[in-house]
């Protein structure tokens, strides 16, 4: 028979690997590092976690010497991935999370009671402990579970790097545009100004009658209000961008290229453009993984069934007037009021759900992509043609009447006049040059897919896998 110090280290020893067993780690840096290669993958720029006053100081810097240039498209969205706030706040959704999952994968607490009973002379005392079995039965399918959930987290985390990748892509491409614009708008205003005021001398002089002075000067008043806007919309557009990268203070006078880059030498072709959005949209990734999750829940809730509320046991009662009585017991409650029928229903429609999500987003990428690249080769066609075809025309039309009016064929207000139609042409030409860039992006949007619940999972499925590192190991 052991010696009772024998059997006392046996039993801490037991209770060691128990307690062992039952832990669960964190992951390293709550999983950060898999959410950056995820987003590396897709194309975009590496975002970073500041997780303490050091970590933010550096941010800082690196903006501060971004910001020190004109921004390019790709330096904007570095900056806004640097230093927005919101994704700042959405990275620290992963520390929760990861929490959570620990949380739920840690064993069940186990429960002690104590119970003191007293007839006549004789005292009892009872002691139990108590185990969740149907917990620890489960507990496989629940690491699963919980691993995917906290996988969903880092992928929801992606999906808002390259959302606010793509939003600040189309919002330096408008505020660029808006910038060209107003740049334009300023040297019609000049212009108008001067035609005005030369008409006002002419009239004065009586040179010029009435009829030609009122146009001169509702031309000057239409090229006044259109600075108007076009200094309002400069300001709306470079706001939206400021908000995106996240700038206050001294930061908001950073400064923006004059005009929109040149337009490619030529179009990228996309024969299997649906085929490309079906292999590599997010959302439909998702959705795909989403019917493998819902099959999984429902594997889930049929062990459930059999195994929800059994419980193990161990007592030792004591007495003062009898020997120490030990044993075990095993409970487990009856189904009289929930039979989980309801769970197995919510876990098949939950299955049904997801295969039709599935089907439906299916439908919608292949379509949407049609439409993104539709967008994209029409805003190229429109800019060329109106960057090679009718800006140098416009352009040769001013240069013949130039020399007219050095001729003394035409007069200087039929020479303004000529100008006005000029601006209409290099308006559209800069609004042309606009859309592309924008349909650029959105096709590229379009190829990845929206980001939002539906392609979380996708990317989610890059990241360690249950039993990896940063996973729960037991």
């Amino acid at each position: 028979m052991a010696a009772p110090e024998h059997r006392g280290l046996r039993a801490a020893a037991a209770l060691a690997t128990l307690w062992l067993a039952g832990c669960t780690s964190l992951a390293p840096d709550s999983g950060f590092e898999a959410v950056r290669q995820a987003t590396r993958a897709l194309g975009a720029h590496d975002p970073v976690w500041a997780r303490d006053e050091a970590a933010r100081l550096a941010l800082d810097e690196r903006v501060a010497r971004l910001l020190a240039q004109p921004l390019s498209m790709d330096s904007a969205v570095e900056v806004a991935l640097l230093n927005n706030r919101h994704l700042q706040a959405a990275f620290e959704e992963l520390g929760i999370a990861d929490a959570e999952r620990v949380q739920a994968l840690a064993w069940p607490n186990p429960g002690f009671g104590f119970a003191r009973t007293k007839r006549g002379d004789e005292v009892e005392i009872e002691r139990s402990l108590h185990l969740d079995i149907g917990r620890l039965l489960a507990r496989p399918l629940i690491r699963e579970v919980e691993s995917r959930r906290f996988a969903r987290a880092q992928g929801l985390a992606a999906t808002r790097v390259l959302q606010l990748a793509a939003d600040t892509r189309q919002a330096w491409v408008q505020a660029v545009a808006a910038r060209q614009s107003h740049g334009y708008a300023r040297q019609v205003m000049e212009a108008a100004e001067a035609g005005a005021e030369l008409a006002r001398r002419m009239a004065a002089v009586g040179n010029f009658n009435k009829l030609h002075l009122a146009r001169e000067q509702s031309f000057y008043a239409d090229a006044a209000l259109a600075l108007a806007r076009a200094e309002l919309a400069e300001r709306q557009s470079r706001e939206r961008l400021t908000r995106l990268l996240g700038l206050w203070g001294g930061q908001v006078a950073f400064g923006l290229p004059d005009r929109l880059p040149e337009l490619p030498a030529a179009p990228r072709e996309l024969p299997q453009v649906e085929q490309m959005a079906i292999a590599q949209r997010l959302d439909v990734q998702g959705a795909r993984l989403a019917i493998e999750q819902a099959a999984r829940q429902q594997g889930a809730a049929r062990i459930g069934r059999l195994v929800d509320g059994l419980e193990l046991g161990v007592m030792r009662n004591s007495s003062n007037e009898a020997p120490t009585q030990t044993g075990w017991e095993l409970g487990l409650r009856i189904p009289l009021f929930d039979a989980g029928g309801a769970r197995r229903a919510l876990a098949e429609a939950q299955w049904r759900q997801a295969v039709a999500r599935a089907t439906a987003l299916a439908v919608d990428a292949r379509s949407e992509v049609r439409e993104a690249y539709a967008t994209y080769r029409t805003a190229w066609d429109i800019a060329r043609h109106q960057r090679d075809e009718r800006v140098p025309l416009a352009r040769r039309i001013s240069d013949e009447n130039l020399l007219r009016y050095n001729g003394m064929l035409i007069g200087v207000f039929e020479l303004l006049a000529d100008a006005r139609v000029q601006i209409t042409t290099v308006t559209a030409a800069i609004e042309a040059q606009r859309d592309f860039w924008l349909a650029q992006a959105e096709l590229d949007r379009a190829l990845i897919g929206p980001p939002g619940l539906d392609a979380v999972a996708a990317i989610a499925a890059a990241m360690p896998a249950p039993g990896a590192p940063g996973a729960d190991p037991h």
